[in-house]
């Protein structure tokens, strides 16, 4: 799988660094920020920079979609693409694959802020916060028990009634993994006032494990690839539940044809970029007999 990269100069003393996104370069004010391509040795050594291409990739398709889905912070360019940009788009592509009669689009914060201001733009339904996240928790759905996962949505978010009471309310997410948040904050929402809830998430159902890096959980963990999309949606308590189709997401990212587009896919497919036998249990990649 695909992580991104990428390789900035430095200000005095004149050098290099190299980073995971661009935005962390941005803030060392670096100038020439470029990407490491994929199968690319950055050599860096005092003050010179050397660069190869050591290997062509074995096949297109092994950039990570969940970069632009939600890892990313929004002021970081991958593939030349603005991470905020393609979360409109995404929200953009949501409103018009599953638009619904609301009052309100509220983000669950923060990543899915853009693409609830995408939604909105594209629905005509006007966007507001309903929620206002904890910025001192950390990221729930890789936490190792259900148990600190629920103990951490607790703490994360509060709600704001005022407004949401009384209101239709789309509440756009990035995506669905174990289930730990969209329940918790379905019940929240309506708590707070709102005669509708309906979820809408800016990426496929997640139905595979990933075997390359991300901490999402085993097959048994991942609520969509236990659950339809309507026994999900009588899970978390809500009144619609609809996801974004794998074309919808490929097209917010820019690319028309998935096929080519040369991302990897496979937490929604089960298409991995390399060949990952049956007997590989999500668990034995970690040293863990399953």
């Amino acid at each position: 799988m695909g992580i991104p990269a990428a390789l900035g100069r430095t200000p005095a003393p004149r050098g290099y660094a190299v980073a995971s996104e661009t935005c962390a370069l941005a803030t060392l004010g670096c100038s020439d920020i470029s990407e490491v391509a994929p199968g690319e040795i950055v050599t860096l050594q005092g003050t010179e920079l050397h660069r190869r291409q050591a290997l062509t990739p074995a096949r297109q398709g092994a950039r990570c979609t969940f970069e632009f889905v939600y890892f990313s912070r929004p002021d970081s360019v991958w593939d030349g693409r603005n991470m905020h940009h393609v979360r409109e788009a995404l929200g953009v592509e949501l409103a018009r694959e599953s638009g619904v009669d609301a009052d309100v689009v509220i983000p669950v914060p923060d990543s899915s802020i853009p693409a609830a201001i995408g939604y909105s733009r594209e629905s005509g339904v006007p966007f507001n916060d309903g929620l206002i996240k904890n910025r001192y928790i950390g990221r729930t759905f890789i936490e190792p028990t259900q148990e600190i996962r629920e103990r951490g949505v607790a703490l994360k978010y509060n709600s704001l009634p005022e407004n949401l009471r009384g209101r239709r309310v789309v509440m756009i997410d990035d995506s669905l993994v174990r289930g730990t948040t969209a329940g918790p904050l379905v019940k929240l929402v309506r708590d707070a006032g709102a005669t509708e809830v309906h979820v809408r998430i800016t990426c496929p159902p997640i139905i595979h494990p990933c075997h390359f890096g991300v901490d999402m959980g085993h097959d048994g963990d991942l609520m969509s690839a236990r659950l339809t999309v309507d026994e999900t949606r009588e899970r978390i308590g809500a009144d619609s539940l609809a996801f974004l189709s794998l074309e919808g997401m490929m097209r917010g990212i820019g690319y028309d044809d998935v096929a080519t587009a040369g991302y990897c896919n496979a937490c929604y497919t089960g298409d991995y970029p390399i060949a990952v036998a049956d007997t590989h249990a999500k668990l034995s990649f970690e040293g863990v007999l399953a």
